[in-house]
C-alpha cells in the first residue's frame, strides 16, 4: 500500500536518472555555460532573479495588471537566461514541476480544441506566465538567503497593505460596489478593501501574508524581526477578517486547523505525553471556543457567519448558486476538455448557458472553473498536482524536522497558506487575479524549493526525534 502511494505520489520518481538520459535537459540546460563563467551579470543571476520576483510582489497590489503581466514576462526571459547558463547540477525537475507542466500540457490541448480558439490562446499565454514564474520562484528560493529575502518583499508590501485597510475600518471606506446584501443588518458596515479595490481580493492576497508572517516569528533569528513578524502576523489577520469575506474566513479555518496539526507535529518530540495526546483536541477545542464567542459577541460576524448557510435568501449565495447551476452546465456540455482557458473563453460562453441571461466574471469557485477551462481531465490534473504538493510538503517538512531546521516554519506557512487559498477558492475565483495568482504559485514553489530526492536528504536525528519516530 505504501509503494502504490508513493508512486501515485511521485515521492521515489528518479528525476536525477531522468536528467542524465534526457538529450532535451542535456542539450538546453547549461548550453552557454562557459558564458555565465565570463559575465558578471549571470554569475550573480540568481540575485537579479530574486530582485525581479521581489518587484513582482511590491508592485502587484498598487499597479494596473497589464504592468504586472511585463513584470512577469521579464521575469521569463531572465530565467530563460539563467537555465541555458546554468551551472548547478541541483537545477532540473521535482515532482511538482512534472505535474505542472502535465496541468499546462492539457490546457494547451483545451485551447486547441476551444469553439473561440483565439481567447482561449490568449488565456492560455496568461497561464504560462503564471508557471514559469512558478519555475523562477521554484530555482530561486533554493537559496536561504533568497528565499527569506523574497518573503520578505512581499510581507513588508503586505503590511502596508493591511495598515491601510485598518485605517479604512477606523475611520470608514467608500464601497466601491455592492459587496453585502443590502436587507442584510451588516448592509452599513465597513468592508475594508485597501489598494485591491476588493475586500474578496484583498482577502485572497492576505491569506498567504498572514500564514507565512507566523512561520517568519519562528525563522527570523534576532528580536526585532521577530517582534515586526509578530505585528505583520497580528495585522494582516486583523485586516483579513475585517474585509467580512465569508470564503477567506471559510479558508481562515481551514487553514487554522492545518497549522495546529502542522505544529503539533512539529513539536511533538518536545511534548510531555499528555500534550502529545491531548494538544490538538485542546487546541480545536480554543479554536472553536472563540468562534463561539465571536459568533455570539460579535454582531456582524453573526451575520456574515450566519448568511453563509442562508441558502438563496441572502443575494450573494443566490447569484453564486444560480452562476454554479449554468457552470454544470456548460461542463455537461464539454467535459473532457472544456471550453479553453481564460475568462474571456469564460465571459463569451456563460451568457449562452445562464438561465436569466445575465453575465458572470467567473464560475465563483476554483474547481469549477478549471473543469469549465480544462474539463475533467484538466480538474484531475490540478488535483494530482495539490496531492503531490502537499505530499511533497510533508516529506520535506519530516526532513527538516529531523535537522531541527527552523526554515521548516517557512514550509509549514507555505503548506497552511496553500490549505486556506484552496478553502476559500472552493467558493471564489480571486485565484485568478494577479495579485493573488503569484502568491499561490509562490506558496507551490516554496514547497518545491525544499525537495530532495529520495535518499539524498539523509539527516541524524536527535535523541528526542529518534524516539518520537
Amino acid at each position: 500500500m505504501n509503494s502504490v502511494w508513493q508512486q501515485v505520489t511521485l515521492t521515489t520518481l528518479p528525476l536525477r536518472e531522468w536528467r542524465s538520459v534526457s538529450y532535451v535537459y542535456q542539450w538546453v540546460v547549461g548550453s552557454l555555460s562557459s558564458w555565465r563563467q565570463q559575465s558578471w551579470i549571470m554569475r550573480h543571476g540568481d540575485a537579479i532573479a530574486a530582485l525581479l520576483i521581489s518587484l513582482v510582489f511590491a508592485l502587484s497590489p498598487f499597479v494596473a495588471t497589464d504592468l504586472i503581466g511585463w513584470i512577469l514576462a521579464t521575469c521569463i526571459l531572465f530565467w530563460l537566461l539563467l537555465t541555458v547558463s546554468d551551472t548547478d547540477p541541483r537545477a532540473g525537475f521535482t515532482p511538482i514541476h512534472l505535474l505542472v507542466m502535465l496541468f499546462w500540457g492539457i490546457a494547451s490541448i483545451a485551447a486547441g480544441l476551444s469553439p473561440l480558439k483565439r481567447l482561449a490562446f490568449v488565456g492560455l499565454g496568461k497561464l504560462s506566465l503564471y508557471l514559469m514564474f512558478f519555475i523562477l520562484m521554484a530555482r530561486v528560493l533554493r537559496s536561504a538567503k533568497l528565499r527569506s529575502f523574497c518573503i520578505t518583499a512581499f510581507l513588508l508590501t503586505a503590511l502596508a497593505v493591511s495598515t491601510y485597510g485598518i485605517q479604512q475600518a477606523i475611520f470608514g471606506a467608500d464601497a466601491l460596489a455592492t459587496w453585502v446584501d443590502p436587507e442584510s443588518p451588516t448592509a452599513q458596515s465597513t468592508r475594508v478593501y485597501s489598494y485591491l479595490g476588493n475586500p474578496n481580493l484583498l482577502a485572497g492576497y492576505l491569506m498567504p501574508a498572514v500564514w507565512l508572517s507566523f512561520g517568519a516569528i519562528f525563522v527570523w533569528k534576532r528580536w526585532m524581526p521577530k517582534l515586526l513578524a509578530i505585528v505583520m502576523f497580528g495585522m494582516n489577520t486583523a485586516c483579513l477578517l475585517l474585509t467580512q469575506s465569508r470564503g477567506a474566513w471559510i479558508g481562515f479555518v481551514i487553514a487554522g486547523l492545518v497549522l495546529v496539526v502542522l505544529l503539533r507535529y512539529w513539536w511533538s518530540a518536545y511534548l510531555p505525553k499528555f500534550l502529545r495526546v491531548w494538544a490538538l483536541p485542546l487546541m480545536f477545542g480554543g479554536l472553536a471556543g472563540v468562534f463561539v464567542l465571536g459568533f455570539l459577541f460579535v454582531t456582524p460576524f453573526r451575520y456574515r457567519v450566519g448568511s453563509i448557510f442562508a441558502g438563496s435568501g441572502d443575494s450573494s449565495n443566490a447569484f453564486r448558486l444560480n452562476v454554479w447551476r449554468s457552470v454544470l452546465d456548460m461542463i455537461r456540455d464539454r467535459p473532457i476538455f472544456g471550453f479553453g482557458p481564460g475568462d474571456l473563453v469564460f465571459k463569451r460562453m456563460y451568457p449562452l448557458y445562464s438561465a436569466a441571461r445575465f453575465s458572470a466574471l467567473s464560475a465563483y469557485s476554483i474547481l469549477l472553473e478549471i473543469t469549465v477551462e480544462a474539463g475533467l481531465v484538466g480538474l484531475t490534473a490540478f488535483l494530482w498536482l495539490l496531492l503531490v504538493a502537499f505530499n511533497q510538503g510533508f516529506v520535506q517538512l519530516r526532513r527538516l524536522r529531523a535537522m531541527g531546521d527552523p526554515d521548516g516554519f517557512w514550509l509549514i506557512g507555505a503548506i497552511t497558506a496553500m490549505a486556506g487559498m484552496m478553502g476559500h477558492g472552493i467558493v471564489d475565483t480571486v485565484w485568478y487575479r494577479p495579485e493573488v495568482s503569484v502568491l499561490w504559485w509562490l506558496s507551490v514553489a516554496l514547497v518545491a524549493s525544499f525537495y530532495v530526492p529520495s535518499g539524498e536528504g539523509k539527516t541524524v536525528q536527535t535523541p528526542e526525534l529518534a524516539a518520537d519516530s
